[in-house]
This record gives structure tokens, C-alpha cells and sequence, in this order.
């Protein structure tokens, strides 16, 4: 049995693949995992964020490669595993992290809400899973690791579509890493809690919300962006690899209460 080492945290030499890895938290994951030696190839759907992004990567020795593209599309995931192998050669990692949320009362959601979320939140990320896998079934290794939400276990009354992709995002995380297990790829999910970015600075301002939501969190204050970094640098490192079909909340303890 070899001893452990902080090298199993390490992922140079690695090519990691993450969907809106410019901006928001996204950003901070392809941070994170550039910090440890990956190079990164990030999807967007504009060129919103590259330059910094860029910079932050190549700042720790890595490279970069951009794909803009819009994962909703039937021939998306085709297209960005064979530009990542045309320059790369492999995928080692896929963070599946693009995702949207629309909100509305019951009787007023219209359905095209519905289906823009679930396409870009859930169908999305089942078709690239499905293109990444059939790379590492041949390499033999991989890592696969979706993004859930406080809405994949709880209701969230006004954004109805958010929450179903969201607890679908767990089903497929524990189908996939089933199915992917004897090929040694495991497939994990990361469930972040509420975090101070701007996406959320309209809640963090309202005056009842705001309120609650800090109390219902043990550790007492909103998650910063950074307080998730360690967690995927572990879900997608040689530290995890007898880990799968798990789903990670990094939320401050509010799922406790």
C-alpha cells in the first residue's frame, strides 16, 4: 500500500474541462485547480471574463484554452471533447458548473423558463458527461464532478425548474458513478451553500431573508467564494479516488438545521 501524500492533491499533468469557468463561481474553480497544476479548457457562452481568467491561470504556469460555445446545442458536446482532444489530448477532469435559475409565482412560470433551465442545468451536463465518458472509459481514469445546490435538497417555491435540475443533478451523479466506477472514473458532486457573490447580493440586501438565511447557518456567516476552492481541488484530485456518487455540501453547516 503506498503512503499518502500531498502530491495526491496535485493535478499537473492533468487537463481539466469546466463549463462557465469565467465568471462567477466558475471562476473560482478554474482558480482552484490551476493553483494545483491543471491546465484548464473553459466553455463559455460569451468572452465575458477570459482576460482575467487567463491571467489568473497562466499566472500559475498553466494553460488555457477557450471554447465559446453554447452547451445547450445538440452538437455542443461533440464539439468541445474534440477541440479539448485536439489540443490536449485527454480529459482528465470535467466540472460540469454552467447553470441558470428563473424566477416566478406557480401560475405565471411560463414553460419556456422551464425549458431553458433544464436544458442548460440538467440536459447539458448528461450529454458532455456522456461525451467525456466514453474519452475516460478508453483512457482508463477520470473524474466527473457536477454542481448541486441547497435546491437539490431543498423546495425553493418560486423557482420551480432550478430545483428539479438540481435534484436531478444528484440522480445522474449517483447513476453515472455507478455505471463509471469499474472503469476508474469516479463522478461526485459539489453542493454549494450560500455564498457571497454578486448573484446573491439582492438576497444578502433583503432585510427578512438576509436575516434569515444567516441564521439558519451554524458556522454564522455566508460562504465566501474562495471557502469552496479546497473542496474541489479535492474532488478532482488522486485524494479522491476511492470517492463516488457522493454529493459534498460545502455550506457553513445550513443544511443542519
Amino acid at each position: 500500500m503506498s503512503d499518502f501524500s500531498i502530491d495526491s492533491f496535485s493535478l499537473r499533468g492533468r487537463v481539466v474541462v469546466i463549463t462557465g469557468g469565467a465568471s462567477g463561481l466558475g471562476q473560482f474553480y478554474t482558480q482552484a485547480v490551476s493553483k494545483v497544476g491543471a491546465d484548464v479548457v473553459v466553455v463559455s457562452s460569451t468572452h465575458h471574463g477570459w482576460d482575467e481568467t487567463r491571467e489568473a491561470v497562466e499566472s500559475h504556469g498553466g494553460k488555457v484554452l477557450f471554447i465559446q460555445r453554447d452547451i445547450t446545442e445538440a452538437s455542443a458536446a461533440e464539439a468541445i471533447v474534440r477541440q479539448t482532444l485536439d489540443e490536449f489530448g485527454h480529459i482528465d477532469v470535467l466540472i460540469n458548473n454552467a447553470g441558470m435559475q428563473r424566477r416566478h409565482e406557480l401560475v405565471d412560470f411560463p414553460d419556456e423558463d422551464w425549458n431553458k433551465v433544464i436544458d442548460l442545468n440538467l440536459n447539458a451536463l448528461y450529454h458532455l458527461s456522456h461525451e467525456a465518458a466514453k474519452v475516460m472509459i478508453e483512457q482508463g481514469h477520470g473524474k466527473i464532478v457536477n454542481i448541486g445546490s441547497m435546491q437539490s435538497y431543498r423546495a425553493g417555491k418560486f423557482i420551480f425548474p432550478y430545483t428539479a435540475s438540481k435534484h436531478g443533478v444528484i440522480g445522474l451523479t449517483k447513476a453515472y458513478a455507478d455505471a463509471l466506477a469499474p472503469h476508474n472514473i469516479q463522478v461526485n458532486a459539489l453542493a454549494p451553500g450560500y455564498i457571497n457573490t454578486p448573484m446573491t447580493k439582492a438576497l444578502q440586501e433583503d432585510p427578512v431573508r438576509s436575516v434569515e438565511i444567516h441564521d439558519h447557518i451554524p458556522a454564522g456567516h455566508w460562504g465566501e467564494p474562495s471557502e469552496l476552492m479546497g473542496a474541489m481541488v479535492f474532488l478532482c484530485s488522486a485524494a479522491s479516488d476511492y470517492v463516488t456518487g457522493v454529493t459534498l455540501p460545502v455550506d457553513g453547516g445550513y443544511l443542519l438545521r
